[in-house]
């Protein structure tokens, strides 16, 4: 469907709570046209407008929280989709079009209304090639600036040879330096430092001891996931690569965001024991992944490897050890199918399902143990309590979701608000804090162990009486998924450090138009400079830890 085309009111899809013809009324004239994507309608809009068009559907219809910017190239324009939710009801979805002229691929910036756009829009130009007007920073964020050339735009030459000078990495207070008395001074923090958690180069601008600007410099790990998705088959070549993605514990919660989007855009529907490990399996890895943003925490904070850091290692161990049980991986499972799971619960199932339950009933006495020694430590205090503060209106502005959201007392999580798999089924509470610092952030992931305990618990009762005839793993998927072509679907799933979402555009092949991953980690890293502004050296490295970022996912 052109872009340009508007579509009849009969053929519009229903999406409860959300009255796209009010909207459209609220937009007016800007609206040149309406696309039907799975999630939301999508309101085509003229570049010069996209300003208006986003206060308007921020400040009037509630949209409040920018998900995700997704541009691609098409042989007769270039498109950028801004994707918004509620943080109050993320069901409610809307997406704004906004086509460009392919010899002139400009927009209007949505920096201003959203200040998470800011990343997202220097992604999207950076990657990409579009460039958007009134961007306060607009320049490369995962390549080079000396880099030619834009790697998804169509006319892009991938033999052409590319230099780096070291002109790139000139200090940028050089001239300033020049004066005896300034007490303003560049520190390289990164990329190949234990406080960055990889491959994280924070350039920091020190007023005297504060930090007076900080900047994270990404794109060290960036390695072409999305464009390696759709290069992939639906059915059987996309699947191994969420593990990649955030690579040290959310494999099965990343293969997840990655069936979400597939399934819905195929309309396979999943059998509801199939569901059920899933559910179950997914917050095994939800523990692991807390349990690793712990220990790395307090080795940041104040540096105890033999006693906090090698406990949660220990306590990440056993649920490893679990997940090699169900997929026979430790780390890369590629235990989720479109339509279910690779394979049934580990026999003798007995025995299995003891191994859980001996790990869930040590670990109220294992959290216990950790308060004592980190949420009861005054060191430990005075470096997290009111440093790194990050306001529930400042989350919002950024796209913060997961822990750092909820930290900062945003009742946001997608397992709730937007449920799937089998959540909505049991008995558990999302947690939020109200103190907006390093300490909430850590004890949202604490308590948040003790509700996955809580689901996994329940999962292995519903799992242990399911009767043996209706077992099913697994839909009856067509070994080839070839989706009707421009469909369009954006989903998402709460992974363990928030909104895990993915944007797909079929071509009517079996294999995706466009990939695009919504990575948690991503919009949560921008949100360091808000955080450790005025604040000393040592709380920028207490806010980086608690942001629990893995730079696999950040880069992808």
């Amino acid at each position: 469907m052109s872009s340009q085309e508007k579509t009849p009111e009969g053929d519009l899809p229903a999406v409860e709570g959300v009255d796209y013809d009010a909207i459209e009324a609220m937009l007016g004239e800007r609206v040149l046209g309406r696309e039907s994507h799975l999630n939301a309608e999508g309101f085509v809009v003229r570049p010069d407008e996209v300003e208006e068009t986003l206060e308007i559907l921020r400040n009037e219809a509630g949209f409040d929280h920018l998900s995700m910017l997704t541009a691609q190239d098409y042989p007769d324009r270039y498109e950028s989709i801004y994707h918004l939710k509620k943080y109050d009801d993320p069901t409610q979805e809307v997406s704004v079009v906004v086509p460009t002229d392919p010899e002139n691929p400009t927009s209007e910036s949505a920096a201003s209304v959203y200040k998470t756009a800011e990343w997202h829009e220097r992604e999207a130009y950076d990657l990409v090639g579009v460039e958007y007007e009134n961007h306060p920073d607009l320049r490369r964020i995962l390549l080079p600036e000396t880099w030619q050339g834009h790697p998804l735009s169509g006319d892009y030459d991938q033999d052409k040879p590319q230099l780096v000078t070291l002109q790139e990495h000139v200090n940028p207070l050089a001239e300033s330096q020049e004066d005896s008395e300034s007490d303003t001074m560049f520190l390289n923090i990164g990329p190949h430092h234990p406080a960055t958690h990889g491959v994280l180069h924070v350039k920091t601008v020190l007023d005297g001891e504060q930090v007076a600007d900080v900047e994270p410099d990404i794109g060290y790990l960036h390695r072409c996931e999305e464009q390696m998705c759709q290069n992939g088959t639906y059915r059987h070549q996309i699947m191994p690569y969420p593990d990649r993605w955030d690579y040290a514990s959310a494999g099965l919660l990343n293969e997840w965001a990655y069936a979400r989007v597939a399934e819905d855009l195929n309309d396979i529907e999943v059998p509801e024991y199939a569901q059920i490990i899933r559910t179950m399996s997914a917050e095994l890895c939800r523990i692991a992944s807390h349990m690793l943003a712990l220990g790395t925490f307090c080795l940041d904070i104040y540096g105890d490897f033999t006693a906090i850091f090698m406990y949660a290692m220990r306590d990440r161990e056993k649920v490893q050890n679990l997940l090699e049980d169900l997929t026979g991986q430790r780390m890369m499972f590629n235990y989720f199918r479109l339509g279910g799971v690779v394979w049934d619960l580990p026999e003798p199932r007995e025995e299995f399902f003891g191994k859980i339950r001996d790990f869930l009933d040590d670990l109220p006495e294992t959290l216990e143990e950790y308060h004592d020694l980190i949420t009861g430590n005054e060191i430990f205090q005075k470096r997290t309590i009111d440093t790194g503060v990050l306001t529930p209106e400042k989350a919002k502005q950024y796209g913060c979701t997961g822990p750092v959201a909820r930290g900062s007392g945003v009742d946001y999580d997608l397992r709730r608000d937007d449920p799937y798999g089998y959540y909505d089924e049991l008995d558990w509470d999302v947690v939020t804090e109200d103190g907006c610092d390093n300490f909430a952030r850590l004890l949202v992931r604490m308590r948040e162990v003790e509700e996955s305990a809580k689901i996994i618990s329940q999962c292995v009762d519903l799992l242990e009486d399911w009767p043996e005839d209706e077992r099913d793993i697994q839909a009856n998927v067509p070994r080839t998924l070839k989706p009707d072509p421009d469909t369009e679907v954006y989903r998402a799933v709460e992974g363990a450090k928030g909104e895990l979402g993915i944007y797909i555009r079929s071509d009517g092949t079996d294999k995706p138009g466009r990939f695009k991953i919504r990575s948690p980690c991503f919009n949560n890293l921008h949100s360091l400079e808000e955080m450790a502004e005025g604040e000393y050296v040592p709380d920028l490295v207490a806010a980086l830890g608690s942001l629990d970022v893995i730079l696999g996912e950040v880069d992808r």
